[in-house]
């Protein structure tokens, strides 16, 4: 998820931390049961503000103990922090298991192979909502060619910028990232106190659209087999345009190299950057800063003048354990949970952008700061290796690290990338 003190410290905690919550081997299986009454119990994730999400779970509940008689669901809202601790700990211990879950969508590939979640390949093939699934969210749920969940929403993100600043200093927004970097850097010669983009050498889904725009990739493989490309020219190149934001003409390094995506936003928001990376899910944060009213987005530009880089596709699924007692009566809740209606209400009660194409066109039609995210969706996005190592990966911190030794002046780009996959290839390989 250095140069200071600060980052030492929060590596070798993440290491103890990644240690201790390892679990143990599980040999999960279905229950062999079907039973079409009793209490289903589901794990979702609290958010900041949680009780509009209640209130909207309690309808879909209401609906959906209305439909079977003898059912209840029972509702616990889990630390989205504590997540891999309890999932893991509930595949291990199928008793004391929910029957239905909420889950990250970088989870998924981690998930089955512990042998947690449920195949509903078939379910889902024959629920008549899901071929409105945009794409990447439909890879969110697919581990080599089975589902094993259905979308909830997804995050994306794009570039916020001071519409105060630039005209000021008679700026337009960027269209390429070459004059991504120059605006920035414009900025900061004009407003030394302020950062021209925040950037963050933490910021892994902030970093990756530069790399992806200049054509490099994380990974290359499929089938749960895969081999890192992050030492790759391309991967180098877009490395090297992400790095060169760090500096005192932008983001001063000793300042900007350990800040990670709540930071740049919260850097912007207040009033200290004019630009920065921030999704979707950023909006309401901004809106409550110092610089609402002053600010705009656009899709984060890419390589070529007037194109989009391509965007990590985050969010979140919903999904049923292998272990439960009540497959049919998980799967319809699951859908229902997932459904068009409750994601279109999700939406307006929490800001989350829907996982249906049509239903985010709708809800981009409703509220203009949605267009610059469904522009950047419709524009393809990329999503990380469906591999179980990439819990591994990204809790070791291997991407931020190599960005920290690039920008600290501690390694060069292509030294700093060949160790970054010498790692990734290690944690590949642990995860068969």
């Amino acid at each position: 998820m250095k140069l200071s003190p600060r980052l030492a410290v929060l590596l070798a905690a993440t290491a103890v931390v990644t240690a201790a919550c390892a679990p143990q081997t599980s040999d999960n299986s279905s229950s062999g049961k079907d039973e079409k009454s009793g209490t289903l119990r589901v794990w979702l994730f609290q958010e900041v503000n949680n009780k509009p999400k209640e209130q909207l779970v309690d309808q879909v509940l209401a609906g959906f103990e209305k439909s079977h008689e003898g059912t209840k669901v029972s509702v616990e809202y889990i630390p989205v922090e504590a997540r891999a601790q309890r999932i893991k700990a509930a595949f291990n211990d199928p008793k004391s298991a929910p029957d239905v879950i909420e889950y990250g969508n970088t989870d998924t590939a981690g998930y089955v192979k512990d042998g947690g979640l449920a195949d509903v390949t078939e379910e889902f093939g024959a629920w008549d909502e899901a071929k409105d699934t945009d794409p990447t969210a439909r890879q969110s749920v697919t581990v080599d060619g089975k589902v094993y969940g259905a979308p909830y929403f997804v995050g994306i993100r794009a570039l916020y910028y001071r519409t105060d600043v630039f005209e000021e200093l008679n700026l337009r927004p960027p269209t390429s990232l070459d004059e991504l970097t120059s605006t920035a850097k414009t900025i900061r010669a004009a407003k030394p106190d302020l950062y021209g983009i925040a950037v963050g050498g933490a910021y892994t889904y902030g970093a990756m659209p530069f790399i992806w725009a200049n054509g490099g990739e994380l990974a290359t493989g499929k089938g749960g087999s895969y081999a890192s490309a992050i030492d790759s020219a391309a991967a180098q190149k877009g490395i090297k345009a992400y790095t060169s934001l760090f500096g005192d003409d932008n983001c001063p390094a000793a300042k900007c190299a350990g800040m990670g995506g709540n930071d740049t936003v919260t850097a912007f928001a207040s009033g200290k950057a004019a630009m920065a990376i921030g999704g979707d899910f950023s909006h309401q944060a901004v809106e409550a800063g110092a610089v609402k009213g002053k600010y705009a987005v656009v899709p984060l530009p890419g390589v070529k003048p007037g194109s989009i880089a391509p965007a990590f596709a985050g969010g979140n699924n919903i999904g049923v354990l292998k272990s439960t007692s009540h497959r049919t009566l998980a799967v319809d809740l699951m859908k229902r949970l997932a459904s068009k209606e409750a994601q279109g209400e999700l939406f307006d009660a929490m800001g989350f952008l829907p996982t249906f194409t049509d239903v985010r066109q709708g809800v981009a039609a409703k509220e203009p700061f949605v267009k610059p995210f469904v522009d950047t969706l419709a524009s393809g996005t990329r999503f990380v290796p469906a591999s179980a190592a990439w819990a591994t990966i990204d809790s070791s911190l291997v991407l931020p690290t190599m960005f920290q030794e690039v920008v600290s002046g501690k390694k060069s780009v292509g030294a700093a990338a060949e160790g970054a996959a010498g790692k990734m290839n290690d944690a590949f390989g642990s995860a068969g």
